[in-house]
């Protein structure tokens, strides 16, 4: 353990909400839920103003809508938070050559190792310096928490939120961490904290009165100890950058079982998506796909597919873990679902999803063209058949567009025919909103704008 709290953990306020409140003018200070909008579709992020009703990550959209219905429901845009999470972790990679990204909006940097700080208050100074870089470049605000451990400054992050920074001073470490529940310590999920629970154990300072024999007793040897230097706020883990990590994984824990297998075929197709995004953001490639399911008597299975070479490829590793979904027993309830791709490489095999598609598609040119060339019944008189019609454009509530006599804007909602589009800019006034047929060849979807203009002058802080 270090004598400095030198870790810094960021952890960025309501990520996805925040960026779209600094891209929607109209949309700040209220509340802004973003997720799937289906029957199926799940909450990603609420806005503080959201979270109020109730509303929380991890919720189905269905009930979100119940608790704050006047609230506004927007897809997600990867590409903005992408964009944004590259200079915020640009920001990260400045300070230290340790920065371990745990998602778009999350990370741990080892600022002792960067030479940036030393002590509580160069390293409170590079925190405070860091919350403001990233408002001056973003526009958005990131909570920031600093502790001898990487346990400890996750805590701190926690507890800075919304907006703030927290140091725990080393010493401190063992009264701060005592009355906190023990979901609070990392591997500590609904599960565990059940056992522990029927135990009569529900804080840390009563995991580490109970004592490391009692705790082995009563969850094994290996979680057992691991527990209980958690609880003595002993935590040796390094800050390790994510380019010298042995895998890329994301997994999801449901409040609410999933029972419907077509649901959790989609969810599992979600969590490849996320899962390649990460790989293709560390510049990495994996060979081995990785399904984790965790079901609903807490029993883990996992599988996993070893491809003929690397891949970043979304479709490749969509399709496998839906195959090695096909082999796991969801009937009675799923709680997690994981996905991951290990045996990484700084390199991908571009052609291994491109070239079984190429298979099928000359075996099916082939058939058709057998089918062509293959006589059929004597002439038969046949009934012209009109074109289809051409199918509706699809106008994704909160995505941007642009309209070659208004300029640009984003989707406010569609439906019957009709697309409502408000236009205004991240450094615009709240804009008007006008509707139009969702066909009309002036308006077209484009990319999002940047949040900050160019000169650094903020284009509306999101709220955190």
């Amino acid at each position: 353990m270090r004598s400095a709290p030198t870790i810094l953990h960021l952890d960025m306020d309501a990520f996805y909400a925040s960026a779209e409140q600094a891209a929607k003018p109209s949309l700040r200070g209220k509340a802004v839920v973003v997720g799937g909008l289906g029957p199926r579709g799940v909450v990603a992020t609420a806005s503080y103003e959201a979270r109020r009703f109730g509303v929380h990550s991890a919720m189905p959209t269905a009930q979100a809508r119940r608790l704050a219905p006047h609230a506004a429901y927007l897809t997600p845009r990867f590409t903005l938070y992408r964009d944004v999470s590259n200079q915020v972790m640009g920001l990260l990679r400045a300070l230290s050559p340790l920065v371990e990204p745990l998602s778009l909006d999350e990370a741990f940097v080892d600022l002792e190792a960067g030479g940036a700080a030393f002590d509580s208050a160069s390293a409170r100074e590079v925190g405070e310096r860091l919350r403001a870089d990233i408002r001056r470049v973003t526009g958005l605000s990131g909570s920031v928490g600093l502790a001898v451990s990487k346990m400890l400054a996750k805590i701190g992050s926690e507890r800075a939120k919304p907006d703030g920074l927290v140091l725990i001073e080393p010493g401190t470490e063992r009264e701060l961490l005592a009355p906190l529940p023990v979901r609070v310590l990392p591997g500590v999920g609904p599960a565990t904290g059940d056992h522990l629970r029927r135990a009569g154990i529900t804080t840390v300072d009563e995991i580490a009165e109970a004592g490391q024999d009692e705790l082995v007793r009563l969850l094994g040897r290996a979680h057992g100890t691991g527990l209980y230097a958690m609880a003595l706020a002993l935590d040796e883990r390094p800050v390790v950058s994510e380019r010298e990590g042995k895998s890329v994984s994301v997994e999801d824990t449901y409040d609410l079982d999933i029972h419907d297998r077509v649901r959790v075929r989609g969810e599992v197709a979600r969590l490849a998506e996320r899962c390649t995004r990460r790989l293709r953001e560390a510049g990495r490639s994996g060979r081995t796909v990785v399904l984790k399911v965790r079901r609903y008597d807490f029993s883990t299975l996992t599988r996993s597919e070893t491809l003929r070479g690397p891949t970043d490829d979304p479709a490749v590793v969509r399709e496998a873990a839906a195959r090695l979904l096909e082999g796991v027993d969801t009937t009675g309830g799923v709680r997690l679902l994981g996905v991951g791709v290990s045996g990484l490489a700084d390199y991908t095999q571009e052609d291994l999803f491109a070239q079984a598609a190429g298979e099928r598609a000359a075996a099916e040119a082939a058939a058709e063209a057998d089918e062509q060339a293959t006589p059929g019944p004597a002439a038969e008189a046949v009934e012209p058949v009109a074109p289809a019609a051409p199918e509706e454009r699809r106008w994704p509530a909160g995505h941007d567009v642009v309209h070659a006599v208004h300029g640009p804007g984003w989707v406010q909602g569609s439906g019957v025919g009709r697309v409502t589009v408000r236009f205004e800019t991240p450094t615009s006034a709240p804009g008007r909103v006008r509707t139009f047929r969702t066909d009309d060849p002036e308006l077209s979807l484009s990319a999002p704008l940047p949040l900050v203009e160019e000169d650094g002058g903020a284009g509306g802080a999101g709220r955190g």
